[in-house]
Order: structure tokens, then C-alpha cells, then sequence
């Protein structure tokens, strides 16, 4: 047996010596430039009508919300929480919420979002006609028993009803359990960061589409952020939800920004950082949109949200609500000189 290798003649070294060549250019290339997508980065969901409204003192009239609403709308906002199906004698601030979404739902494009705590709830809000249902489930037990008067293991029965009900009857419709007192709570104090992405997962094997984290009491830091949406996504994947923040301590853009780079794609606010939870002492201020959009489109990530129309849109909210305190940084200070939303800046 000839063991020695045959003579290479020379088209063989040439073709050779082509492909090597080709292989080192293709390894040192730079690598293509990626254009900026023509739609949004990140999907910014407003709050305000919901969340931002259930925890004021007053009630919005309801062609009062319509007009805000539609505000909204116009400044380039397409997902938000309009309402919650809850008993009216529980929470006044939201009695016409069949009304409110029948508005919401003329606006074409626009995800119409709803909270329920319950099968019931859920029922009124399918029959309204909603596009997404929100379900608090908190990973506290002592701020379960006192949101919804349920423990955390038959919140998430309830999930499991509610979701064979979406199933029967409206397939189309999303659910989302958003898991409160994800960061802590000011009734039991610390949450212990297993219980909270255990019951992340069963929701989502209870049937829900996504579940995201809410720092219900201002609580989070942005290392706490990080380590828990990075758990997270190791346990339910693309199943994890959007990031709910509130700026109690002042540390709601930085949270929000946290979570953005461990691929959070998805930020609850509120207009004029209304907002907080009336079943959490000491819960106050979500994140405020305006500042939100301002620091992503600053950074150059699209939020598909105008900046000039979204401050314009205080001024419905601020006619419902006469003398209702608002907060935000951007409206105040006002834009750059020289920002153009849309480019690059810093």
C-alpha cells in the first residue's frame, strides 16, 4: 500500500491557495452595517388611563378620558391599558369601563388592554371586546390576600379559568401576568427571587401568553433588575413580558434601562407618572412616559412615539383632572436644543 501523498499539480495549488485567500478577507471583514429598523425598537404601553387613574382621588369624566385617550393615540402610542373590570363600589375611577373601551377600540391599530383580577372581570372585559388581558398576580402573599383576596397559588387557578375561557371564546385575545411585588413589598418586606420566577412559570403553564415584572413598590434597583429579568428569561424564554417600574425612589429610567439591555422590549408608563397601587402602602409613581420616550429616542432607539404630541397629550388629562399633581423631567425642562427625534444622539 502506497502511503506516500501524490504530487499536487498546479491548477490543485492555485485553487487551493484562491480558497485560503478567501477565507482569511471573509474572517477580517468588518461586519455589515444593520440599518435602523423603519418601526419601533421597543413598544412603549401606557398606563395611565389605568393604572395612573385608579390611584387618584378623583374620578374622570368619561368624555374626559376619550379625549385623552385619543391624544395618546395621536402622539403615536398603540398598546394601553384603558381600564379594569372591578366592582364599581371597589373602584369608582373605573365604572365605565365598558364605555371606555368601546372609545379605545374605534382607534384603528391600537391595542386595546384591559386589567382583570378575576373570571368575572374577565368575562366583562372579553365581552367588551378588549385585545389583551392583564392579570396581577403578586408574588407577595401578604400583598395578594390584600389586592385580590386570593393567595398566590388560587390567583394562578384563576389564571388557569380565565385562560380556558380566552380559549373557548375569544382565542384571539393575549394574556398577561404581570407579577407585582416582584422586586419587594411594604407589607412583607423582601420577596424571595425563587418565588418569583416560580410563579412566572406557572402562569405561563396556566395558559398565559407572557409574563412580565412589576416593582409594584418603587422597591427594584438596576442590579436587582437585571439579575431577575435575566432569570427570567432563562426560565419562560420568549414568554417574558414587559418591564412595569415605578420611579418611587427615583429609579425608574435607570430600571427601565436595566432591563432594555438584558432584551427587555416592552415598557409600561404612565402619563405624568400617575400611578401606583392602592393595596400597597407607600406605592407611588410610575415611570413617567414622557421621560421614557425622551431617553430612548436620545439613546436612538425608535419608540414610534412623538415627543411634542405625547406632551400636548397633558393637556386632556390635566382638564379631567384639575389640580391633580403631574410629574415628569422632559416636560418641564423641554427638549434639547437642536433634538431631532429620530436621529442619533450623545
Amino acid at each position: 500500500m502506497r502511503l506516500d501523498k501524490p504530487a499536487l499539480n498546479a491548477e490543485h495549488i492555485i485553487r487551493k491557495n484562491y480558497i485560503l485567500s478567501y477565507r482569511t478577507s471573509f474572517m477580517n471583514a468588518s461586519p455589515p452595517r444593520i440599518a435602523r429598523p423603519p418601526g419601533p425598537e421597543v413598544l412603549i404601553s401606557e398606563v395611565g388611563p389605568r393604572d395612573g387613574l385608579q390611584s387618584v382621588k378623583g374620578v374622570m369624566p368619561t368624555e374626559d378620558k376619550r379625549r385623552w385617550i385619543s391624544a395618546l393615540y395621536k402622539a403615536g402610542l398603540r398598546e394601553i391599558e384603558v381600564a379594569s373590570f372591578v366592582p364599581a363600589k371597589l373602584l369608582p375611577q373605573m365604572a365605565d369601563a365598558a364605555e371606555v373601551v368601546r372609545h379605545a377600540l374605534s382607534l384603528p391599530g391600537l391595542t386595546v388592554m384591559a386589567l382583570v383580577p378575576n373570571l368575572r372581570g374577565a368575562q366583562a372585559a372579553l365581552a367588551a371586546g378588549v385585545h389583551k388581558l392583564t392579570l396581577p398576580v403578586s408574588a407577595s402573599a401578604a400583598h395578594s390576600l390584600a389586592n385580590v383576596r386570593k393567595t398566590r397559588e388560587e390567583m394562578v387557578e384563576e389564571l388557569r379559568a380565565v385562560a380556558a375561557l380566552r380559549h373557548d371564546i375569544a382565542p384571539h385575545v393575549k394574556i398577561e401576568a404581570g407579577i407585582s411585588t416582584a422586586f419587594g413589598c411594604t407589607l412583607q418586606g423582601e420577596v424571595a427571587e425563587d418565588d418569583v420566577i416560580r410563579l412566572a412559570a406557572q402562569c405561563i403553564a396556566a395558559g398565559a401568553d407572557e409574563s412580565g415584572l412589576s416593582d409594584t413598590t418603587g422597591y427594584a434597583n438596576p442590579a436587582q433588575v437585571r439579575r431577575l429579568f435575566r432569570r427570567l428569561r432563562a426560565e419562560i424564554g420568549e414568554h417574558t413580558g414587559a418591564a412595569h417600574m415605578h420611579n418611587t425612589r427615583g429609579l425608574g429610567l435607570a430600571n427601565c434601562l436595566a432591563a432594555y439591555e438584558e432584551g427587555v422590549r416592552t415598557f409600561d408608563a404612565s402619563l405624568g407618572g400617575l400611578g401606583g397601587c392602592p393595596y400597597a402602602p407607600g406605592a407611588s409613581g410610575n415611570v413617567v412616559t414622557e421621560d421614557l420616550v425622551f431617553m430612548f429616542e436620545a439613546m436612538g432607539v425608535s419608540t414610534g412615539v412623538d415627543l411634542e404630541k405625547l406632551v400636548s397629550a397633558r393637556a386632556p388629562l390635566k382638564a379631567g383632572l384639575p389640580g391633580e399633581p403631574l410629574y415628569g423631567m422632559t416636560p418641564e425642562a423641554g427638549l434639547p436644543k437642536g433634538f431631532l427625534q429620530g436621529g442619533t444622539h450623545g
